[in-house]
């Protein structure tokens, strides 16, 4: 049985204004309709003949957003592990490993990143049942993407001597960092070395005795963490304090490259892929695995262009016209729009890195916010108000709360809402309304079959979503979310 593990805990700040930190690029759909991490969920499903519902490493802070595209799938995961704090991937794979171990098995894992494109499905599928043989035997196999060109944003892999067996795996010789450009081609031209994917297939068991040799720091605060770990919901929340405590690495430079060195007398082994693959790392990337128009271009919402070749074009929420780009990323989101050259839209993180020192919104979240219960998105605001539109799930409901600051008026435009105020609880029909005063206990529900619009004006000396003090939550928040 093939185990696919998802590892979903990047942040994507290439990938700004659309990825955001408190909604990352797995999340969001660059082709298509559905999500990178939906598409990893239904190509980790097509991956054997025998493939076990996946298992999910994310933030803690996306759980609900993760949930929430499982089941748009229709699919039941094995766990959803929750990280406190981000720690890289061998921590990440650990804890998924000692879940796999304690279901009982020794699984072969599947382990693939979130926020992955794989276009040929099959190709993946042979290469997924070449390795799974291999970790069968005990190696640590790793996933080698044939170069398309010395493309210089990718790691390297040397391939070593063929492995006897009926495919193309090799032994793994070496990981080589992102080089330049002369050394990327001199790579290309040499025949034996191939793009690191970032995806693994191994025995849960094999893995830790990999983590234990290799770090065996990584291995302990991962234990305790584990060992101490309570089940919410439908998610696993592992001990905080001891992961947090925990070192960060990643699956390669913690065990793989010490295993390609011939450390501790583990055996790993790369089988080339060539599946059309990306990271999808960068906007430039996002162009790659794009369908172009005849003048080469990859556009996706309301675009309009003249005299523009070979740019990339999003737009969420308004008009976007392009004339006379030519090798241009333009990314419109409502609260923020970028520009660059192709060429430098890898940068795009040092942006991100300025609205951090800035302490500004727009690094953590678009002006549309997901909530386990639905969205809100402010429309308006000024002194002393704004105004926001509130769409609740069919049979969700936010939590029973009050505000010192800020009393709200709510006018239902679609749907059905029960609303609980102080002792009172009654249903709103569409254009009927009411007023929550300040310090009054409240609850907005949804008890219909549609989804519940409501327009929310908000009025105080202060209206910070901190002001929020929760006496009910059906999804156990405790924070202001």
């Amino acid at each position: 049985m093939l185990q696919p593990v998802i590892l979903s805990g990047g942040s994507g700040t290439r990938l700004w204004p659309l990825s955001r930190e408190h909604y990352p690029k797995q999340l969001l759909s660059f082709a298509g309709e559905r999500s990178l991490l939906q598409e990893t969920v239904l190509r980790a499903g097509q991956s054997g003949e025998a493939v076990a519902a996946p298992l999910i490493v994310c933030n803690e802070e996306h759980r609900f957003l993760v949930a929430e595209q499982l089941r748009e799938l229709e699919v039941t995961p094995a766990g959803i592990i929750l990280e406190p704090t981000g720690r890289n991937t061998a921590p990440a794979l650990t804890l998924a490993a000692l879940a796999v171990e304690q279901q009982g098995g020794d699984g072969v894992m599947l382990v693939m990143p979130a926020d992955h494109v794989v276009r040929d499905q099959a190709a993946f599928a042979a290469a997924a049942k070449e390795a799974k043989a291999l970790a069968e035997g005990g190696y640590l196999v790793t996933f080698g993407i044939v170069p398309a060109g010395p493309e210089t944003g990718y790691g390297y892999i040397k391939a070593g001597a063929p492995i006897a067996n009926p495919g193309t795996a090799r032994g793994l010789a070496a990981f080589v960092e992102k080089p330049d450009v002369a050394t990327a081609q001199a790579y290309v031209d040499a025949g034996d070395y191939l793009w690191n994917s970032g995806m693994f297939v191994m025995r849960a068991s094999a893995w830790l005795q990999a983590i234990d040799q290799c770090r065996p720091d990584i291995a302990a605060a991962c234990r305790r963490a584990f060992e101490g770990a309570g089940e919410d919901r439908d998610f696993l929340r592992v001990d905080k304090q001891a992961f947090t405590d925990c070192p960060s690495d990643s699956i390669d430079y913690a065990v793989m490259e010490k295993v390609s060195a011939g450390q501790g007398g583990l055996r790993a082994a790369v089988v080339p892929m060539d599946a059309g693959w990306s990271d999808v790392g960068a906007w430039s990337a996002i162009w790659e695995v794009g369908v172009p128009d005849g003048n080469g271009n990859v556009a996706k919402g309301d675009v309009l262009t003249h005299a523009t070749r070979n740019s990339l074009l999003f737009a969420e929420s308004r008009l976007v016209a392009g004339v006379g780009l030519e090798d241009m990323v333009v990314v419109e989101t409502a609260d923020a729009v970028m520009v660059a050259p192709k060429s430098q839209a890898q940068d795009v993180k040092k942006i991100v890195e300025r609205l951090k020192a800035e302490n500004r919104r727009e690094r953590l979240s678009h002006r549309r916010v997901h909530r386990p219960w639905g969205t809100y998105e402010g429309i308006d605001a000024g002194d002393r108000f704004q105004v926001k539109r509130i769409v609740v799930k069919p049979d969700a409901s936010l939590s029973l709360q009050m505000h010192h600051h800020r009393a709200e008026h709510w006018v239902v435009v679609r749907g059905t809402a029960r609303v609980t105020c102080g002792e009172k609880v009654f249903l709103l029909s569409e254009n009927q309304s009411t007023y929550i005063p300040i310090g009054e206990q409240h609850r907005l529900e949804n008890p219909g079959t549609i989804p519940l619009e409501i327009i929310e004006v908000q009025s105080g000396s202060y209206l910070g979503e901190d002001d929020i003090v929760r006496f009910e939550d059906v999804y156990g928040r405790k924070e202001s979310k």
